[in-house]
């Protein structure tokens, strides 16, 4: 059976040794197409940013570039602008036919808080070969806000195929004349295409540009937060916004998104032909986001907006990026929305869930 492995073959590996934990992981780790990774106990500071590379381990890599050690355990602050490794409570032991891909949760792509996972042998961020066997670390890098962590704090998933599993265009087309997955025209080239909204509302608010210098968020700190004190409106009267280089933005996509339940789908970029800014940090949407069976009409895409050399002209309905939809192996037991507290269901423009 091909396609994204749902919750209860996800607690079927874990059963079988294929996920291991230490401590054992816990039944709300599981989501409908995705488990929750946990920080664990200890943080390696180190010079830059590193994969470990074919036929070397993570472990090698760091007595090359550490700088210094956290202990994470009475909770410690990562610094803006700083890389961290830390070692995750979670290992993997893959049968060969199953690969994997991990991605930040949502509320830590809101936050710009660049979390990657990194493997013993990998030579790419996030992607885990199938058969994999060997330990998991997530490399962290707030780029806008220091953060408060403590072991435990889940700030990325993993997802498990088998097989392949994306749907190409053309059956993408007949799926969206079954189901809509958006409102309004469907743009599917290479994935379902969406754009960015900049029509002003009756406040003119747009969006969301992460203030330059702020204090620390405590992660575990759920609505405490005062949003002014960590972000400046964005507001326009001309359906277009310019994008400073290296500032962070909260937008939200034009469509309306539905991921149905025997689906799901990745964020991707957009071609980098189109202008001088990254959307995507948060790439993962579960099956039901948005659907009605899971309680959804529709829920837009919050999109993580960076900018990079050059200022850039962000206009109304532009296109700014992709949904890769793959086929789920099986229903998931669980979907996004439906009684899992899920966070962002039928979500408009919205920070992270931190903020009041």
């Amino acid at each position: 059976m091909t396609g994204i492995l749902a919750s209860q073959h996800i607690t079927h590996l874990i059963t079988q040794g294929a996920i291991t934990a230490t401590p054992e992981v816990r039944p709300e780790q599981v989501q409908p197409a995705s488990l929750d990774l946990r920080l664990g106990t200890r943080a390696w500071r180190v010079r830059a940013s590193f994969l470990a590379g074919e036929g070397r381990s993570v472990a090698e890599r760091l007595a090359e570039f550490e700088m210094h050690q956290v202990d994470l355990t009475q909770g410690a602050v990562l610094e803006k602008g700083c890389v961290y490794v830390v070692p995750l409570m979670e290992g993997l032991d893959l049968p060969a036919d199953i690969a994997a891909m991990a991605n930040a949760k949502s509320s830590t792509g809101r936050l710009d808080l660049l979390t990657r996972t990194i493997t013993d042998g990998g030579t790419e961020f996030d992607r885990i070969p199938a058969g994999y066997s060997g330990p998991l670390y997530a490399e962290i890098c707030p780029r806008s806000f220091s953060v408060l962590v403590r072991p435990g704090m889940r700030l990325n998933q993993i997802r498990f195929r088998r097989g392949q599993a994306v749907l190409p265009d053309d059956e993408l087309r007949a799926l969206n004349d079954r189901t809509p997955l958006v409102s309004g025209p469907a743009v599917i080239e290479q994935g379902l295409g969406f754009s960015v909204d900049l029509k002003p509302g009756t406040d003119r608010l747009v969006g969301y540009r992460a203030k330059p210098h702020t204090g620390v968020i405590d992660l575990d700190r759920i609505g405490q937060y005062d949003a002014q004190e960590f972000w400046e409106k964005v507001r326009t009267d001309q359906r277009r916004i310019i994008l400073d280089p290296g500032a962070f933005y909260i937008l939200v996509s034009r469509e309306a998104v539905t991921i149905p339940p025997d689906f799901a789908a990745e964020m991707a970029p957009y071609l980098a032909m189109v202008g001088e800014f990254r959307v995507h940090y948060a790439g993962f949407f579960d099956p039901g986001f948005g659907h009605a069976e899971a309680g959804g009409a529709g829920s837009r895409g919050v999109l993580e907006v960076r900018c990079h050399e050059a200022p850039f002209v962000l206009e109304h309905g532009q296109i700014v990026g992709r949904l890769i939809f793959e086929r789920m192996a099986a229903r998931p037991e669980m979907l996004y929305g439906a009684g899992i507290a899920s966070n962002y269901q039928g979500q408009g423009l919205k920070l992270s869930k931190h903020f009041k």
